[in-house]
């Protein structure tokens, strides 16, 4: 082996020869007298005592090795009998997973055969060894906290997909989901587990019992008279549902939680571990005594600041230790038992990382001094256990276990040739390194000492039973404002100590994305960015597969300690480079989306495929951004070749599937097995198996041989990232309407396009699931103070009641007094201010993204589509997750903010360049989101002009070929509040319901914007052909909603009138309820326009406007049949009141329908008025009786015929004055008095008309009209509604050039 470093050359078979004396005087060996008593001093005998020196041997370099053979043989010969296994125990001496024939069901297993993952509906495996006598232990590594039974089986059990470990005679099981035993027969054992805890399973095989421990708490005996004898002996074994995962702990680890006197089911390796020991002490020795060579003696060192400093003899002792000890550290057993204990116990003495160069000694001798395989195996082995370690510690107040392993994992990290080899080969490929930035919630907060930390609790009172907040604010008394404050006292302690954790695990990735390390090859940062690539790449391209994603509650942690580091490394550029932009004006330039540098996999575009937008914008691309797109490229994109490069990947992975980095255990992979013909037999079981549970993605590097159409990641250096001497890098291609300025780093933009990727994958539902703590506490806090009513209220003499419901309050208060902890926790861990200013800067970068992109025209297309989904979502949970604990508004630029995203909204939401369906109907829905909340609507109106007015264009498109119903929904909100009696939130008859959650869009108060109506006013009456195509397309769509709403009425109506009335489909009722609140909201919409612009209808000198009058007064007649027929369909439904149809009710429809007349009729001039008349009375469907409904007036023979039920109310406006106000009532009033005046006069006038001259089509109308050229004859009303859809006449379909007045000749 060559030296790695300074001093002599080493090597296991030659380092001899620089003993020899000519060399010694050269090379600064000290004298033999004093080497003699350092070597006796440094290689000390087994019992720690030193022969006199008259009596002892004298030491040299030459008989140095025979010297430590003897010691290490007499230290082994003193063990040998501990290493004798303990009887009982059948099988082999290795103990891992049956995975040949002892399971049932799919699943996945480790490499090491250690860890294994439910495919399947509950599947079960046991172990390959097997006990019958003595008290054994194993352990399991609880990594998801599912439905999963652990315990002990005999070979006689024989499970299925419905039963497991637990559920037949001779099976015992813990379930820790359930709380339960199983032993054919379940009970009450234990308590719940969480993800992160350590299961131990104990039988005792002479005293007949079995127990486990959680966390090494023992949860008491579970079984005890278990079945023992001839033929019985029982295997570790477990049944799990899909998606769950554990680790099983046999002994090839030292045990967490070792029980006096249970043997592990696998022996330690115990000559071994003697050995290392006996080598770690040497090596402390050496450490420990120094020579000073000009006094000629030995002296004590301060081992902290112990260096090696190139003394030859010091460096030849340290080659003999090392000769022994390297291939020991290849071993998991010893690398965590011996040098991870080492280690944690020199960071033991406190202080900071750096006050403990001796580590860093330590990893360059191993570097120095051992074989590279050995020391890659050795670091890797380390991390591993570390990584353990942290995420299986409990939580303990201080959270001094979790400190203490992140510390140990900097100080390695710290050694940069260390760093990069982990880097480079083991963070990402063998581990899920972001566990290291995770920090568990506690599931349990009495252990996790939350109570000592947060001894009193609170939680919010302020919401009415109806779960929405208080209107008015109660004054908070004394005792509740002390607990608040000693809750927010508790809190803040609590959030200290997670400070600091999450303090080091931001130095972890400080360090992880240092660039200057450059020494011996990349610098870590490109290293680092290389794989975060192909992390994303496996987390966005495997969303189904849970064996390769990263876990969302990890993700989120990740994210926040990704930018607090980013933002120190981009903030750190801008004090060096001031013409650079600080991480507050941060953003994405747009050239990376198109120049082909930063892969995006196969991520949608905003313009559809990558491969559709490099041909039809390669025009494009050349002449803004001088990108040249090669032809060849162009023509091998095409989905056969997609076909085949996802082929190659997997076999690829199959056929390398030998190499794939080790597993738990840290035993070699074993890919003999994956080839087993028993295995191939075994369909139940999935030959591609092998996955690490801590190892969940596929390794990289080699196993990547997939076509790439851009530059490879892994094959990028950091000349092409950052780029030097004219070469851009990844800012190649910058468009004119970039500003021509350094942004920062180009690494570090790619992290940052990394971080919005990661937030959109799977961070913002992990922050919408955590919410649901939140709203327990409030469920729980509502329950509590409608109990402590009742127990008010309840009669002295009613003993019973009074004791049930204090029953009720001390379990309420216990939950919430868990829950109101744990829900600490997560506000510090998740929901801090701290966390929500990060989410905040990232929908800040995200809009000055979307910005940016949008000013480069057609280019903008090349955007992904996640930068508009994270903007919106990251509003969307500042909005909603954050806010019980800080408030948005508090947040600096908010305003500003907000404007700006309301901006991006109105103007994208139609915008051509955005092809994909989903991204529009979620720009769509933001927008509708965001016009229900006061604040955000006048962000609205305080974008500029022109883009308002353009945005209410693109609303009042033609509903035709496009999702109408969000944008009828938008309109109707700008409504809301302005309408006849539409300034409720809540439907009168809903009102004693319980409301769904307070929070949602649709139940917010009216907040109307007359700006938003005055553009669409102005655009109304100003363009003559957008008014009537958008009308008739919202006449259409109310013809449709109401025919089918009528359509579902019948058939529910049908079927409740059935025996098995108790079957109407619940969907049938969801799409009924669907159909009317459209029809609500379009009769809303109309009531809007006729307010806004009543001269659309009534100004005829317009062509189209006494058409639309007519339709839609043919249309309004209709809904008032309908709705107001005594004892009608519309009726009887309604007073079935079923589940699914509460929103169907007179009310709403009948004001919205009022509306719209009372503005024809009443609120207009006298012209209009009379047109208005005319056509409503001339309408066939007209019926004065169903405007008198409106106010309760019924006909005589209804009231005859409804005398006996006195008892039934008629619907009247009149009851509903919180809602109508007087003046609306007296203008029903007014328009009564006048269509009844009217329709008498109407009536009186009237001259019969024979058959022969009413239309022919509709026989409704006098014939009115007569065609050009065919002389075909029908009423106005029927040729206009014919002519917007079909020229052809109705009689003999020849084309109709023109219409012409008919008047009937005065001689017939």
């Amino acid at each position: 082996m060559t030296s790695r470093g300074a001093g002599p050359a080493l090597s296991r078979k030659n380092y001899r020869l620089s003993t020899e004396p000519e060399k010694s005087k050269v090379a600064g060996i000290v004298n033999s007298r004093l080497l003699n008593d350092y070597l006796h001093r440094v290689f000390t005998s087994a019992d720690g005592n030193q022969p006199a020196a008259a009596y002892r041997k004298h030491l040299t370099f030459q008989n140095l090795q025979e010297h430590l053979d003897r010691l290490l043989a007499e230290e082994n010969g003193s063990e040998d009998s501990r290493d004798q296994g303990a009887e009982g125990r059948l099988g082999p001496s290795t103990v891992v997973l049956d995975h040949t024939s002892g399971f049932e069901g799919l699943l996945l297993v480790d490499d090491d055969l250690l860890g294994v993952i439910g495919h399947s509906n509950f599947g079960s495996i046991r172990a390959t060894t097997c006990v019958y006598k003595g008290k054994w232990i194993y352990e399991v590594l609880i990594s998801s906290q599912g439905l999963m039974q652990i315990g002990w089986c005999t070979l006689n059990c024989r499970f299925n997909q419905e039963e497991g470990v637990g559920d037949t005679p001779d099976s015992y099981a813990y379930d820790g989901n359930r709380v339960r035993k199983w032993n054919v027969t379940t009970t009450n054992y234990g308590k719940s587990w969480a993800a992160g805890d350590i299961v131990s399973c104990l039988i005792d095989l002479d005293e007949g019992t079995i127990a486990f421990c959680l966390n090494g708490i023992s949860l008491g005996t579970a079984f005890d008279n278990i079945t023992r004898g001839a033929g019985m002996a029982y295997f570790p074994a477990i049944s799990l549902s899909f998606k769950e995962s554990v680790a099983f702990n046999f002994g090839s680890r030292p045990l967490r939680y070792p029980v006096e006197g249970y043997h592990p089911l696998q022996d330690p390796p115990v000559s071994d571990l003697v050995k290392a020991r006996r080598l770690l002490g040497y090596l402390k020795n050496v450490i420990h005594i120094g020579i000073d060579v000009t006094e000629g003696k030995l002296v004590e060192k301060d081992t902290s600041m112990w260096q090696l400093q190139g003394e030859p003899t010091v460096l030849i002792t340290l080659a003999h230790i090392f000769n022994y000890f390297s291939p020991l550290m290849c071993k998991v057993y010893l690398v965590e038992d011996v040098l991870m204990t080492f280690l944690l116990s020199i960071l033991e003495r406190g202080g900071a990382v750096e006050a403990h160069p001796l580590i860093q000694q330590l990893l360059d001798l191993m570097w120095l001094l051992m074989e590279e395989y050995e020391v890659h195996e050795c670091l890797k082995q380390l991390l591993m256990s570390l990584l353990r370690a942290y995420r299986f510690s409990p939580i303990i107040p201080d959270l001094g276990l979790q400190i203490h392993y992140l510390r140990l994992t900097i100080a390695v990290l710290k050694h940069e040739k260390s760093r990069k080899y982990l880097l480079s080969n083991v963070l990402f490929d063998v581990l899920r390194s972001v566990v290291f930035f995770y920090i568990k919630s506690p599931l349990r907060v009495e252990e996790a000492g939350l109570q000592e930390l947060i001894p009193t609790t609170w939680w919010p009172n302020r919401f009415t039973k109806e779960g929405k907040e208080s209107k008015e604010v109660k004054e908070e008394s004394a005792e509740e404002r002390l607990r608040r404050r000693a809750y927010e006292r508790g809190c803040q302690r609590l959030k200290k100590r997670i400070e600091v954790v999450e303090g080091l695990q931001v130095q972890i990735l400080k360090l992880l994305l240092n660039n200057k390390d450059r020494g011996g090859g990349e610098a870590s940062r490109y290293i680092f960015l290389n794989k975060f690539r192909k992390f994303l790449q496996e987390n966005a391209s495997n969303r189904g597969n849970l064996t390769v994603l990263c876990p969302p509650e990890y993700m989120v942690c990740f994210l926040h300690r990704l930018i607090a580091a980013l933002r120190f490394f981009w903030d750190g550029h801008k004090a060096k480079t001031p013409a650079a932009l600080s991480s507050d004006e941060a953003y994405v330039p747009p050239q990376l989306f198109y120049n082909g540098k930063v892969d995006y996999f196969d991520l949608q575009r905003l313009g559809g495929l990558l491969s559709h937008l490099k041909k039809t914008l390669k025009d494009d691309l050349a002449a803004k951004a001088n990108v040249l797109i090669d032809p060849a490229e162009l023509q091998s994109v095409t989905m056969d070749d997609l076909d085949e490069d996802e082929e190659s990947a997997t076999s690829a992975a199959q056929s390398q599937r030998p190499s794939a980095a080790l597993a738990i255990g840290g035993a070699l992979a074993r890919p003999g097995w994956l080839s087993s013909p028993t295995l191939g037999r075994a369909n139940r079981f999935l030959s591609t198996a092998a996955v690490s549970l801590m190892n969940p993605r596929r390794p990289l590097g080699t196993l990547e041989k997939v076509k790439v159409r851009t530059l490879s990641v892994e094959q990028r250096t950091e000349e092409d990232i950052e780029g030097s001497h004219g070469n851009e890098g990844l800012l190649l291609g910058r468009p004119p309407e970039e500003p021509d300025q350094p942004i920062t780093e180009n690494s570090l933009l790619e992290i940052l396009d990394g971080i919005v990727m990661m937030y959109n994958l799977s961070v913002h539902q992990q922050l919408g699931k955590m919410v649901g703590v939140s709203d327990d506490v409030n469920e729980y806090a509502m329950a509590l103070k409608d109990t402590e009513e009742k127990i008010s209220r309840c009669p002295k003499r009613r003993r019973d009641i009074h004791e049930e419901l204090l029953k009720s309050q001390k379990v309420f208060s216990e939950k919430l007094n868990h829950l109101s902890r744990r829900l600490a926790w997560i506000n510090v861990t998740i929901y801090s201010k701290e966390k929500m200013q990060d989410i905040y800067w990232l929908l800040r970068v995200c809009i000055r993204t979307i910005e940016h992109g949008d000013r480069t025209g057609s280019l903008f297309a090349f955007m992904p589509e996640f930068y508009l989904s994270v903007a919106m979502n990251s509003y969307s949970a500042l909005k909603n997750y954050f806010s019980p604990v800080n408030s948005m508004e508090e947040l600096p630029g908010y305003e500003e903010t907000l404007m700006r995203l309301a901006a991006i909204l109105a103007k994208h939401f139609a915008d051509s360049r955005i092809v994909g369906t989903d991204i529009r109907d979620s720009l769509m829905q933001a927008l509708a989101s965001y016009v229900c909340y006061p604040h955000s609507l006048r962000a609205v109106e305080r974008i500029p002009e022109e883009q308002r007015i353009s945005m209410m264009k693109n609303l009042l498109a033609p509903y035709e070929q496009r999702p109408w119903a969000q944008t009828n929904w938008i309109l109707v909100r700008l409504w809301r509040g302005c309408g006849f009696g539409y300034r409720y939130t809540r439907l009168p008859h809903l009102l004693k319901t319980k409301p769904e959650d307070a929070s949602l869009p649709s139940l917010q108060k009216p907040c109307p914007s007359t700006l938003l109506q005055r553009h669409m006013a102005d655009l109304l009456r100003s363009d003559r052909d957008l008014a009537p195509s958008f009308l008739n397309s919202v006449l259409n769509q109310l013809n449709w909603a109401f025919s089918e709403f009528i359509g579902m009425i019948q058939e529910i109506q049908q079927a409740a009138e059935r025996l098995e009335r108790n079957f109407v489909d619940s969907r049938q009722l969801k799409v009924c309820a669907t159909c009317f609140d459209l029809s609500v909201s379009l009769l809303r919409v109309l009531e809007m326009t006729v307010t806004l612009a009543p001269e659309i209808f009534l100004d005829w000198n317009r062509p189209s406007s006494e058409l639309l009058l007519r339709r839609l007064a043919q249309l309004l007649n209709q809904v008032l049949n309908r709705v107001t027929a005594e004892r009608n369909l519309f009726d009887r439904v309604v007073n079935l009141r079923l589940p699914g149809l509460e929103s169907v009710d007179h009310y709403p429809i009948l004001v919205a329908v009022t509306g719209i007349l009372v503005r024809l009729l009443v609120d207009t001039d006298v012209q209009g008025a009379e047109r208005a008349t005319a056509v409503m009375l001339a309408d066939p469907c007209f019926q004065l009786r169903s405007i008198q409904y409106l106010l309760g007036h019924t006909e005589p023979s209804a009231l005859a015929a409804a005398a006996p039920a006195t008892e039934k109310r008629h619907f009247s406006l009149n009851t509903y004055t919180e809602y109508i106000s007087a003046e609306e009532l007296a203008k029903v009033d007014k328009m009564l008095s006048h269509l009844s005046e009217e329709s008498k006069q109407a009536a009186a006038t009237t001259l019969p008309t024979s058959e022969e001259d009413l239309c022919p089509i509709c026989y409704a109308h006098p014939i009115s009209a007569i065609f050009r050229p065919c002389s075909h004859k029908s009423c106005k009303a029927c040729i206009n509604q014919h002519l917007m859809n079909n020229k052809d006449c109705f009689f003999c379909k020849a084309t109709i050039t023109g219409v012409d007045d008919f008047t009937k000749p005065a001689s017939s």
